[in-house]
């Protein structure tokens, strides 16, 4: 599977997961949000419209402006979340999020993916750097040595 293919699939299950909000039992999604090269926000909710508007506040208080917090993903529960720091060889870089997983194992083996150099041989750096829970707390992930 490729990795456009693979970040279609979580966008999917994302869209299907937020229609048994009732079945869920009062459970959050999680929104993030970024400007590239500036600021981001993550926000849990009970809706995507709550989780974003929070995390774009986030973003604009963190010196992003409110044409450039970009809405990037959202999942719905938001169960475990990793955020993938990306850079290209060309220069920019960016942040990729994978959210909506049962454990952190399995948010690390999405990041993993996503990180195939094989897939995507024009990144110099691919790392996850934090991990979020449902309520939206954050731990930095280890790195391998």
């Amino acid at each position: 599977m490729t990795v456009r293919g693979f970040c279609t699939l979580i966008f999917v299950f994302a869209l299907t997961a937020t229609g048994v909000i009732a079945e869920e039992g009062g459970r959050q999604g999680i929104a993030f949000v970024q400007a590239p090269e500036m600021s981001s926000g993550v926000c849990t909710g009970k809706d995507a419209a709550t989780a974003f508007d929070c995390a774009k506040k986030q973003c604009v208080d963190g010196g992003g402006t409110d044409e450039d917090c970009l809405e990037q993903a959202y999942c719905f529960p938001a169960r475990f979340s990793v955020d993938v720091v990306m850079q290209s060889s060309e220069g920019p870089h960016w942040h990729e999020y994978y959210c909506g997983w049962d454990t952190k194992e399995l948010a690390l083996a999405a990041a993993k993916i996503a990180c195939d150099n094989i897939k995507r041989p024009y990144l110099i750096e691919c790392t996850p750097v934090l991990i979020y829970d449902e309520d939206g707390r954050s731990e930095e992930v280890e790195m391998d040595n």
